[in-house]
């Protein structure tokens, strides 16, 4: 027979019952801890200043700079520099400017027009000056092939020859992008066309018609802006305050019985939802390449980084309302909070005088409708924004060409984000949106767009006609216009060529052929 072992001792027993309460307890205690600190770090990320501002500061106006003419071509000068500012009382904060402290004038020209911009930069660092939106040379473009050494002036040289449009230029510089925008440079640039509808529009500058650049920003308690990004946080630097054209708290005193608003969304990656406090209905009119066919009636419009929105929205004599940001849908489920999904943000009080001066309406018809159609695309390509540095799983060598495509050629490029939601920007052109989803585009997003916002897990189909500006050595971008993400390398390089062959750089089993 197998002997029984003994019992063990009724105080052996109680040292384990012991010993096991207190790892269970121990146990919780972590657990608990763990849940707190996630529902305080969850609590946090929302951020709103609803209700916050007193909008006690008149919105500055950028300067308008439309140049001198000489022998024939306008030029402009702009010179980058460090510099302070005054945003909030009793605090200075280091920052970066185009001929001033912070941001730059809005350079106005004309279709049809030769321009020259000599861009001197007085920073002690690198630079480059890109031109986001505009159709010109690759030599001209801006990106990260064109720095500018510390005391050197780049001068590039185009024609102008697109739509009347709301355009910007900021810095481009490998890696170093998201740094420069969020210290201030940046500024707009007014696009004009003889006999177009837009001159149709309210059109005085400063007075009717209105550039809205906004950012988002957080401030130490020095007056510096803060550079980390929040817990989670994949997309980059999400401030806690807004600056429209430099100015915090702001508010416009506005004139005439309706206002035209250049809304600008120069933040490095937050995405804002904007409409009205009181809900009122504005007009669409144009989007980030130039006007709409028609206009359209919203009472909200989302921005991802670098798009465009020109509005229309008429006042009453006396009133008041606020342009406002609501939380925009990020497609991210749980984790929109920490990307700003959850935020909300009064950004701009609109004052109504006594008495406004009239207004003409809004025209019924606008833009000129595509020359083009899906049916004369030569290729079909496709990319996949994955994660935070990746196109098509590798990201930006700037030695290697991703892309090559002939000149003047019609294409439809379908891209895809997975991870974050990411802003799509392709330099030089202009393009349409076929679909979102496989559905058809809402009607903010018929117009012309150089940049389109994908929230996570969603797909588009692009129309593009690329430009006759053929160049078998300089390329141009493509890339995610969260700054960070960019900065990451979550960029490709498109060689526009006559024939739409390219040199030995293409690394041949990633070539998006058609």
């Amino acid at each position: 027979m197998v002997p029984v072992p003994a019992p063990a001792p009724r105080r052996d027993r109680r040292v384990w019952l012991r010993v096991l309460l207190a790892l269970g307890l121990a146990g919780a205690l972590v657990v608990t801890a763990v849940a707190v600190v996630v529902y305080r770090v969850w609590d946090s990320r929302e951020v709103s200043t609803v209700g916050e501002l007193s909008f006690a500061n008149d919105l500055a106006i950028p300067p308008l700079d439309e140049g001198t003419i000489e022998d024939g071509r306008r030029v402009f000068s702009l010179t980058a520099a460090a510099s302070t500012s005054s945003f909030k009382p009793g605090l200075s904060t280091p920052t970066l400017g185009y001929d001033g402290p912070y941001l730059g004038p809005t350079l106005r020209m004309h279709r049809g027009e030769d321009v020259e911009v000599r861009v001197t930069n007085e920073l002690d660092e690198t630079t480059t000056t890109h031109w986001h939106g505009m159709s010109l040379p690759a030599v001209a473009d801006g990106g990260p092939h064109s720095p500018i050494a510390p005391g050197d002036t780049w001068r590039p040289r185009w024609t102008v020859d697109q739509p009347a449009a709301t355009l910007w230029y900021h810095p481009h510089p490998h890696e170093q992008t998201e740094d420069q925008v969020h210290r201030g440079l940046a500024g707009m640039v007014i696009v004009d066309e003889e006999g177009s509808a837009s001159d149709e529009l309210p059109h005085e500058y400063g007075v009717d018609d209105i550039p809205v650049i906004v950012q988002d920003r957080s401030f130490a308690g020095d007056g510096t802006f803060e550079e980390g990004s929040g817990f989670l946080t994949q997309t980059g630097r999400l401030g806690d305050e807004l600056l429209v054209n430099g100015t915090w708290d702001p508010h416009l005193d506005v004139t005439t019985e309706r206002v035209r608003l250049r809304v600008l969304n120069a933040s490095t990656a937050r995405v804002y939802d904007f409409g009205f406090s009181d809900d009122r209905p504005f007009q669409l009119v144009a989007t980030d390449g130039g006007l709409l066919e028609a206009p359209v009636d919203l009472d909200r419009i989302r921005l991802s980084p670098g798009e465009r929105a020109e509005v229309v929205v008429a006042v009453e004599p006396g009133e008041r309302t606020v342009l406002r940001s609501f939380p925009p849908a990020l497609g991210l489920g749980p984790l929109e909070r920490f990307e700003g999904g959850d935020d909300s943000f009064d950004v701009l009080q609109l004052r109504a005088a006594g008495e406004l001066a009239p207004s003409p309406t809004v025209p019924e018809e606008l833009g000129d409708p595509p020359s083009f159609g899906p049916e004369d695309a030569v290729a079909e390509r496709s990319f996949h924004l994955n994660g935070v540095s990746e196109i098509d799983g590798r990201e930006m060598d700037p030695e290697r060409i991703d892309t090559v495509v002939r000149a003047g050629s019609v294409e439809r490029w379908d891209v895809r984000a997975d991870g974050t939601g990411h802003s799509f920007h392709l330099h030089d052109v202009q393009f349409r949106v076929l679909s979102v989803d496989g559905d058809d585009p809402p009607p903010e997003l018929s117009g012309w767009k150089d940049t389109v916002f994908l929230p996570s897990s969603s797909r588009v189909s692009l129309l593009i006609r690329f430009s006759h500006h053929a160049d078998a050595e300089t390329p141009y971008m493509y890339h995610c216009h969260l700054l960070r993400h960019e900065d990451n390398g979550m960029m490709g390089q498109v060689l526009v060529t006559e024939d739409g062959e390219g040199p030995d750089r293409i690394d041949g089993p990633h070539d998006h052929g058609g």
